[in-house]
């Protein structure tokens, strides 16, 4: 394993058996066994303070741009791709090219176990991801999110948007 470009906060943990690579990572984030998460020397990954990795997840950032926001929880098993489609087949390339894209993350989010998210996708901050999704496009602050392809199941009510942001 080549480790290299990796600039790391105050009280970071990271499990002996995860991978990390061409990352910068903010304090107090923790990075849980066996998660592989990386970008590359052109797009280094970034992740903001007090975020969670979860166990088994995979974040890659190598074809483009990937930011995680500040305070993002990832639940066990979630994928997150910048780059998705048939590697190694040219000719099924003609019928489905390779995509590549940033993906962001907003501030606060809570990625659901066993979620898939795509490239080109951007997810506002305050936002839940149901478990089992597969996110294919991007949605707005406060959104909750869910299915195969993900869609909009409701938004945080005026309430709860007030409750969260209490005492800021």
């Amino acid at each position: 394993m080549i480790i290299s470009n990796i600039n790391l906060g105050k009280n970071v943990s990271i499990e002996i058996d995860a991978h990390i690579n061409n990352i910068t990572i903010g304090d107090n984030t923790k990075i849980a066994g066996r998660a592989k998460v990386f970008g590359s020397n052109d797009f280094p990954l970034e992740i903001g303070k007090s975020s969670f990795v979860g166990l088994n997840c995979f974040i890659e950032g190598f074809n483009a741009k990937v930011k995680i926001g500040d305070f993002v929880s990832f639940a066990p098993n979630v994928n997150l791709y910048s780059g998705s489609g048939p590697n190694a087949s040219l000719a099924m390339q003609k019928i489905f090219p390779i995509v590549r894209g940033e993906v962001s993350i907003g501030d606060h989010c809570w990625i659901g176990s066993f979620s898939t998210i795509m490239p080109l996708v951007t997810i506002g901050k305050y936002c839940v991801v149901a478990a089992n999704s597969f996110v294919t496009k991007s949605f707005p602050d406060y959104s909750i999110i869910g299915g195969t392809p993900a869609k909009l199941i409701r938004s945080l009510t005026e309430e709860e948007i007030k409750k969260i942001h209490a005492n800021d």
